[in-house]
């Protein structure tokens, strides 16, 4: 496994050529700055997976710390992230 911040998609790209089969942590999507879509492009492997995508201080300070906030924040994340995947297996197998 590599650690791949989320605020150098480029980077990510280059990687992701040169380690298909690796899997990475990605730290800094949210507060820090990163760019799901751009991370998502940039990371996914053929399988559309390979990404342990971490948003700590935007979920867990969503709402001022609220539960329900942060289940909120969490739950958008992970819909964010499936809906991606999702469009982006579609695309792949229509090319």
């Amino acid at each position: 496994m590599l650690v791949v911040g989320a605020t150098f998609p480029r980077e990510m790209a280059d990687l992701r050529r040169a380690h298909p089969e690796l899997s990475f942590l990605v730290p800094g999507i949210g507060s820090q700055g990163g760019d799901l879509d751009a991370t998502l492009s940039a990371g996914l492997d053929a399988r559309g997976a390979g990404l342990l995508i971490s948003s700590s201080r935007g979920i867990i300070y969503a709402g001022g710390g609220a539960a329900e906030s942060i289940r909120e924040a969490a739950a958008e994340l992970h819909t964010a992230i499936n809906r991606r995947r999702a469009d982006g297996q579609r695309v792949h197998r229509s090319a």
